[in-house]
């Protein structure tokens, strides 16, 4: 398939030297970073039309490319499909194209139910699949159409779709129905409230260590001013905040694909602009740092004893994250925090840890 039929090429910028644009170029690469801009918004009710990313691109061109050693490519903006089937069709075909090159993409604009496209092209190149959504809702909304209400039902209820755990981040319970959250536990998924996720990562990095697909509704991410999201919310992750877990996303071990869904496109503020490049780099920035992480970890083995029962943390001596388990093996233990082995010297062991 020709790329170049329905892929619009970015424009060039001109940048100094120590700018991030500088390095950035337009063809796929093996084992690089790859930018991919979506104009689709009718999976949240928006438009298809091929809209103007050149605002964003501005901001993002100009940052700093620091000691950046991964291959950075902007492949640049996807033509809507005649249908919202259409376009997923054909960001499927791109995102099979960087899986075969080892290459992680970046998706950037487009509703949320573009994370079923992700999911799909991820899932034909690897089974038993983690993924971690930040989403202000869960929604299991059934429908023959694909939309951001419906694309995780048909996403759990696709046989041949193969997930291993799926972890909801950010929801917010006075926007969601209570039957969705509800199932979602029952299934012993896990979902984690905003709350949980202000002002620090350390609770909910373990979600992300071992994820291989990350998708983030910037619905989760609260608006100023100007809309930054399609669904606009007055509360939600804040500016510091989502940058300090896009870093984490890039953190992730297994990393291999991730999107970035209903953003704001019609958006004419700067700072909304600012923000989500911004987001970009600290994502990529989260991927070049775990790329220079030695291969070969070591690890210490931490006993501790509640009602009679010993159970086994591991602290990895380089990256100072910790795992629960005593399996040799450490992809058979479980990412887990600092908290969760303080609190379990204290007789409290997280269910979350136990319940595989």
């Amino acid at each position: 398939m020709n790329f170049e039929d329905f892929i619009i090429s970015p424009r060039n910028f001109k940048t100094e030297s120590w700018q991030i644009g500088n390095r950035i170029t337009k063809d796929i690469k093996e084992d690089s970073i790859v930018l991919l801009f979506v104009s689709d918004y009718r999976g949240s009710k928006g438009e298809a039309e091929v809209q103007d990313f050149t605002a964003i691109r501005k901001e993002f061109y100009k940052l700093s490319q620091l000691d950046f050693e991964i291959p950075l490519v902007d492949l640049g903006d996807l033509v809507s499909g005649k249908s919202v089937q259409d376009s997923h069709y054909i960001l499927q075909e791109v995102l099979s194209a960087c899986h075969y090159k080892r290459a992680i993409p970046i998706i950037i604009g487009g509703s949320n139910d573009f994370a079923f496209s992700l999911f799909s092209a991820l899932n034909f190149h690897k089974k038993n699949i983690n993924y971690t959504q930040i989403s202000n809702v869960i929604s299991l909304k059934q429908g023959e159409n694909i939309n951001e209400h419906t694309f995780l039902s048909k996403m759990f209820g696709t046989k041949d779709f193969s997930i291993k755990n799926y972890h909801h981040l950010g929801y917010q319970k006075h926007l969601n129905e209570v039957d969705s959250v509800r199932l979602i536990k029952e299934v012993e998924f896990d979902i984690i409230r905003l709350a949980e996720m202000m002002n620090s990562t350390e609770k909910t990095e373990p979600f992300f260590r071992k994820t291989d697909l990350v998708t983030v509704n910037c619905d989760a991410i609260e608006s100023f001013g100007e809309p930054f999201s399609m669904n606009p919310q007055v509360n939600g992750l804040n500016r510091r905040e989502i940058c300090a877990y896009m870093k984490e996303i890039g953190l992730s071990e297994n990393l291999k694909s991730v999107g970035i869904f209903n953003y704001n496109i019609y958006s004419e503020n700067q700072l909304n602009h600012q923000l989500l490049a911004q987001m970009i780099w600290y994502l990529i920035e989260g991927i070049n740092i775990q790329h220079s992480h030695p291969k070969e970890r070591h690890y210490e083995i931490f006993y501790v004893l509640i009602d009679d029962r010993q159970y086994a943390f591991k602290r990895d001596t380089f990256s100072n994250l910790w795992y629960f388990g005593d399996d040799e093996n450490i992809e058979n233990c479980i990412p887990c925090s600092r908290k969760d082995f303080d609190e379990a010297k204290k007789g409290w062991l997280n269910a979350r840890l136990t319940k595989i």
